[in-house]
Parts: structure tokens; sequence; C-alpha cells
């Protein structure tokens, strides 16, 4: 009996132990968890309580201010009038144009990656897609005004601006595609051909429905990534201090004004509101795409 006890009090000893183990385990993922999101929460915080002040109409409805009008206002004790509708309307004509030239060609590659894993030309579109992914966007955006710039429009332009970005995209929207393409069941593929349908359907009517959701998710990340690019910007699209939807013309984005912003320490309020803004932007494109990748899974 003596010896049934204390097998029995060892046995809730160590099941103590184990339990209060776990739980000092699951405090420490907590911790470090606060840690690896601490700086994003800060970011978001910083950029509330910096640029909040200057978002009201004026600041979706008209262009960026310039420096004695940021100063006046200054002096005044005033917030900056004016805001960054040009560089709204100039990201929006440059990532619709990079998408329409991206999107397809993304996934029709992806698509071709996906159906041909095996083969030596297919390899060599995934090693220049995985290289492409990894170039500083800079040389990318060097490469357009070589190429774009000089050569084809013959000076800057919204439509050398959004081939810079389109590069940009691509690899993100292919490896997307083949990656979500590869994670449908292969019986999926191998009813709708047992049912003779034509090849092409398989692909449009069946794979690419199937995974949509991953499609879109990977569209987003090609986009958002692209929404925040400086670099090549600069050396294609130049910028501009009026609204303009001609994709002849040199044109502003966000990104670019927010450069002009902090080279300017008059306009230095605008920094924060802009950066404010294209973080909100791309949230509620995020919860919006998520949303219908639900609806498609």
């Amino acid at each position: 009996m003596e010896i049934l006890l204390k097998y029995k009090k060892i046995q809730t000893d160590g099941f103590s132990f184990r339990l209060a183990k776990n739980k000092v385990f699951f405090c420490f993922m907590i911790f470090m968890s606060m840690i690896a999101i601490s700086p994003v929460i800060f970011i978001i915080a910083k950029l509330i309580i910096k640029g909040i002040r200057q978002i009201n109409l004026d600041f979706f409805y008209n262009v960026a201010p310039n420096t004695l009008e940021a100063m006046t206002a200054i002096a005044n004790g005033e917030i900056i009038p004016g805001g960054i509708a040009n560089g709204i309307t100039g990201s929006i004509l440059m990532v619709l144009l990079a998408s329409v030239m991206a999107i397809p060609a993304g996934i029709l590659t992806g698509i071709y990656l996906s159906e041909n894993q095996d083969k030596l030309f297919a390899n060599i579109i995934r090693n220049i897609s995985e290289i492409l992914q990894g170039v500083p966007s800079i040389v990318l955006g060097i490469i357009s005004y070589l190429w774009i710039v000089i050569n084809i429009t013959k000076g800057f332009s919204a439509f050398a601006g959004s081939i810079s970005l389109a590069i940009m995209m691509l690899p993100l929207i292919i490896k997307s595609t083949e990656e979500t393409l590869k994670m449908i069941p292969l019986t999926i593929k191998e009813a709708a051909m047992s049912l003779g349908v034509p090849y092409h359907k398989i692909i449009f009517k069946v794979l690419l429905p199937t995974g949509m959701g991953g499609l879109l998710t990977g569209i987003l990340l090609a986009i958002s990534r692209v929404l925040g690019e400086t670099a090549p910007l600069m050396l294609t699209a130049l910028g501009s201090s009026v609204i303009n939807f001609d994709v002849t013309k040199p044109t502003s984005a966000v990104p670019l004004l927010i450069w002009e912003f902090y080279n300017d320490p008059n306009l230095l309020d605008l920094v924060w509101s802009s950066s404010l803004f294209l973080m909100g932007f791309v949230l509620i494109l995020n919860i919006i795409v998520k949303r219908i990748a639900k609806k498609y899974n």
C-alpha cells in the first residue's frame, strides 16, 4: 500500500512539474512574440501620432504644397496646406498599368513552370525569375531608364515607371502561381481529363479557379511591394507637381512625394501623414483581397 501511495505521489509530482514547465515555456513564447512585433507596433503608433494631424479632406484632393506655403503655415501655427492628390493618382495609374502588364504574364509563366517542372527551358526561366527577385530595385530602375526612358519613350513618363514596377512584380506572381498550382491535388486534374475536357479548359476552368485564393495572395504581395518603391520611379517617372493622367508624361507617386518632403525641412510633417496614408492603403487592400480569397477558398 505504501509503495502504491509513493508511486502515485511521484506520478502527481511529475505531472505538476511538466505542467509548470509547459506554462513557463508558453509564457516565454508570448514574451518573445511581443518582442518580435513590438517594432511594428511602435512604427504604427509613431505614424498615427505624427501623421494624423495632417489628414483632412484637402490632403486627398489638393496637390503637394511648395516651401513658401509650408513656411507660412508653420509660422502661423497652422497645419501645412495642400495634400498628395498628385501622388495618389500617379501611384494608382502606374500600379494599374504595371498590373495589366505583369499579372497575365506572371500567371501564364507560372502555369508553364507548374506544368513543365522538369524541362530544361522551364528550369532556366525559374532560375531567371529567382535571380530577378533578388535584384535591388535601384538596379531595375537603371535598367528601365536605359531601356525605356532613353530608347523608347525618349523621356520620363508614367509608362516607363509602370514598366519598372511590372518587372518587380513578375517574380512574385510567377512564384506564387507555380507554388499554388503545385498544391492542387493531381486527382482534380485527372478527373477533368477523364471527362474529356480540353487541356486549356482544365487550366482556366478547373486549376485557376481552384487556386484563386493563392493567386490573389501572390498578386497582393506583388502590388504591396511596388506601392512603396521609390528608387525605380526616380529614374523613370521622375515626378510631377500637378495631377497627371497622361502616361507619356512625368507623373508623381506617393513614395516620390515622401522623398521630396523629406528633403525639405518645412515639409517634414507631410512625411508622416503620407507614410500613414500609404500604410493604411496597403492595409485596406490586404483586407479586401483576403475577403475575396476567402470566398474562393
